[in-house]
């Protein structure tokens, strides 16, 4: 799929969301230590500081980090027999770390996300969320930081291994907008990473960066803006910028 056609008119009809650093500060403060209590749990003598962490995240998708990790630190744990069930198991165990710092409230919403989400809605636009995290993530950081019902506010939610090629791949993308039934030229992404922003690209969508300390240099060429946060963005300047595209 070629990417936005400037030529034609578009109407924006729908924002797609990543989760990870984008809707939230997850990364750093939340997967990262949820990480570490997974691997101290299995008696791993593994540790991902903040800069590791950092280098880590060019690889997305939990399963797929754990793998990049022991593949460059540890290469015998990759032989174990059990190695595949070992790897689905600390995730699980990294999961439910993660959720239980959301549900501590350790992992708020990002400056303004909450304000772009309601004016969305009170506007009509659809809402949905292309991401790598697992959907249990997804749901918690919803329910936690929006409200109970708030999950039901997204049209579609794709999240986790629902396509098996992870971001920067566009397959994430490709499979949220055919159940949107939008046009990708109808729609406005909203990342974080140039992995993230990749995928958005691949597939046509106009993107709008949000950057945090992991991201801040790496490479947006071409996306629709490249922002600190949300902080000072309304829907109103958001679809400006979408039609002066």
């Amino acid at each position: 799929m070629h990417y936005r056609h400037y030529d034609l008119p578009m109407t924006l009809a729908a924002i797609i969301f990543d989760v990870d650093g984008t809707l939230a500060d997850t990364e750093r403060d939340g997967h990262r230590p949820a990480f570490n209590a997974a691997f101290a749990e299995a008696g791993l003598p593994w540790q991902w500081d903040e800069a590791l962490y950092g280098k880590l995240l060019a690889v997305t998708g939990g399963k797929e980090r754990i793998r990049h990790y022991a593949t460059l630190h540890d290469p015998g744990f990759l032989t174990r027999p059990d190695c595949a069930s070992q790897i689905a198991r600390l995730h699980a165990a990294k999961t439910r770390h993660f959720v239980a710092l959301l549900e501590a409230g350790g992992i708020p919403l990002r400056a303004g996300v909450a304000r772009l989400i309601n004016e969305a809605r009170a506007a009509g636009l659809r809402l949905a969320i292309a991401t790598t995290t697992s959907p249990e993530n997804v749901a918690t950081l919803l329910r936690v930081s929006l409200g109970p019902d708030s999950a039901s506010w997204f049209t579609v939610i794709g999240a986790g291994d629902v396509v098996p090629a992870k971001k920067p791949a566009p397959d994430i993308y490709h499979w949220v907008l055919q159940r949107l039934a939008i046009p990708a030229g109808d729609c406005l992404a909203i990342e974080d990473s140039e992995n993230g922003f990749a995928a958005s690209r691949s597939a046509g969508i106009a993107t709008l960066i949000t950057t945090n300390d992991y991201t801040i240099n790496q490479n947006f060429s071409g996306a629709l803006k490249i922002l600190p946060d949300l902080s000072r963005s309304n829907l109103a300047e958001i679809r400006q910028l979408f039609n002066q595209a």
